[in-house]
């Protein structure tokens, strides 16, 4: 069949970047905007360390709907002003949060995604995600037993009236799929992972409608034995992993929550209110996490949409018995449109700063009216970079993407609720494909190390610019500037420390710049 000249542009850009063994983006087009990067068992791009240049110098990395991705630039700090109308200064005494780290999720999906491929090609992309060539993921979200991104319905203890929980066993899932995949992403890492535990269901037995899916809640009240066997279960979760060497940073008190609230609700819940979650924290998960041979695991509270701030964070916070055993809330960037992040993050932040804010679950196609994988969709990409910059600048420490990888069919997933992923393989020929969607996180997990603090910015006038600056440990600075416009825009930044920096942000792109500043 005929094939256009963009396409054979692409194929042929492709296969000269394969036969050359380069570190170069081999560069595919869907139709769906722009493109993705297409990767095997001998080849994928790469940006590689992050090293700075010397003081005096800068480094950019530019990515764009036009096809760049990560592509790196370098020019030299001046010493006087350019003179272009739109400066951004950086104010380094404006001082806020410290990064946490930015990653994604293995559930059962991802991995079975991940062990489809040949050996080589399941190390290449575990290297994408987690090696020091790689783009810096520090956080891995873990499902406690099935959700949706499983192939069937199952708990850890599904044995009725089990409230000793005798009979708790991980899962297959855990043991010959999870587990390895988290083993190796940690040998692949240069720092320790941080595991970040969230269960959707109780087994049937405890809750009000006898089933995993569904409205229900667990029986009894907060302090009875249903409850205690739900905290109860967490702990032996933690000690189980703990047996194959895997440790969790922290756990949820249940992904969410409102869900479990909603009648004829299709997959996986629990339901909680917030006065529900308060005392079921104080009374017995709490306690019980602080007793137990991990009580260095953080919790945090919500997992669920943000527009339940800050009601659900003064219901739960506010109470002394709940509040000094949480660490931070969770938050999903579901429906995020329905109320601005000043109302919910923000209020919540600053009626609560002792708690950190932490996003715990994001994906594209999710929504009825763009569902599903659009392989190279910028606009998504875009969405993305909003959304973290937006979370940043109020205070959220941290971003974690749902699935680190589907097949083409936005899967497997037993209720057929198929969403996009950063990035999605597909086995028959043994590549996978990394999304516009992967280049957006990389902007963020790869220069915001953990300790990161993000700093003041000021602009000189009005623009369509987002943006968000950090000083890292070592004193060097990240600006990271997303250019959802469709022109470029021409700026110079202001370190008050070192100079002048003229740059500009193409047309729909996302650019990091990087300086030391001793």
């Amino acid at each position: 069949m005929a094939i256009s000249l963009s396409t054979a542009f692409t194929l042929f850009i492709g296969l000269a970047a394969l036969s050359k063994g380069s570190d170069e983006c081999v560069a595919r087009d869907f139709g769906h905007g722009s493109v993705v990067c297409e990767c095997n068992s001998t080849h994928c791009d790469s940006i590689g360390s992050d090293t700075l240049p010397p003081l005096g110098q800068f480094v950019s990395f530019t990515s764009s709907k036009a096809g760049r991705r990560l592509h790196r630039g370098q020019g030299w700090v001046q010493k006087g002003s350019t003179g272009l109308a739109l400066r951004l200064t950086i104010i380094p005494y404006q001082k806020y949060q410290r990064i946490r780290g930015f990653g994604g999720a293995m559930t059962d999906s991802a991995a079975i995604n991940i062990l489809s491929l040949s050996p080589r090609t399941q190390d290449q992309l575990l290297r994408q995600y987690f090696s020091t060539q790689g783009i810096g993921y520090s956080v891995v979200r873990v499902p406690m037993a099935s959700c949706d991104f499983s192939t069937r319905l199952y708990t850890y203890a599904d044995s009725a009236g089990d409230y000793d929980l005798g009979n708790f066993t991980l899962a297959p899932e855990d043991t010959k799929m999870k587990i390895p995949l988290l083993q190796r992403a940690q040998a692949l890492s240069p720092r320790p992972l941080s595991l970040l535990a969230s269960a959707w269901s109780a087994p049937a037995w405890l809750k009000t409608n006898d089933a995993l899916t569904g409205k229900g809640c667990l029986k009894g009240k907060p302090g009875g034995k249903e409850h205690k066997t739900w905290a109860k279960y967490y702990i032996r979760f933690l000690e189980e992993y703990a047996k194959h060497n895997l440790s969790f940073w922290a756990m949820t008190t249940g992904n969410e929550p409102s869900a479990g609230l909603l009648s004829n609700y299709s997959f996986q819940a629990l339901g909680f209110t917030a006065e529900e979650q308060r005392d079921w924290v104080g009374l017995d998960l709490g306690p019980a996490l602080h007793t137990s041979s991990h009580p260095q695991t953080h919790l945090l509270i919500l997992d669920d949409n943000r527009l339940l701030l800050p009601h659900w964070a003064k219901v739960v916070l506010s109470d002394v018995h709940a509040g000094r055993y949480v660490h931070g809330v969770g938050v999903h960037w579901y429906l995020n449109n329905l109320v601005p992040a000043e109302i919910s993050l923000g209020t919540t932040h600053h009626l609560y700063p002792e708690y950190y804010l932490f996003g715990t679950e994001a994906c594209a196609g999710w929504s009825a009216t763009d569902r599903g994988v659009k392989l190279g969709s910028w606009e998504r990409a875009e969405q993305y970079a909003h959304n973290i910059i937006e979370d940043l600048n109020h205070y959220v420490v941290g971003w974690t993407d749902w699935n680190l990888a589907l097949d083409q069919g936005g899967g497997p997933n037993w209720v057929k609720n198929f969403v996009d992923s950063t990035i999605i393989v597909d086995q028959s020929r043994d590549h996978f494909y990394k999304q516009p969607t992967f280049y957006s996180m990389a902007h963020f997990s790869k220069f915001l190390w953990e300790g990161s603090q993000r700093v003041g910015v000021s602009f000189s006038q009005k623009t369509k610019l987002e943006s968000s600056a950090f000083v890292r440990h070592d004193g060097s600075v990240v600006l990271i500037i997303l250019n959802r416009s469709l022109s470029e825009v021409q700026f110079e930044v202001w370190d008050p420390v070192v100079g002048f920096i003229s740059s500009s942000a193409p047309a729909q792109s996302l650019l990091t710049l990087a300086w030391n500043t001793h």
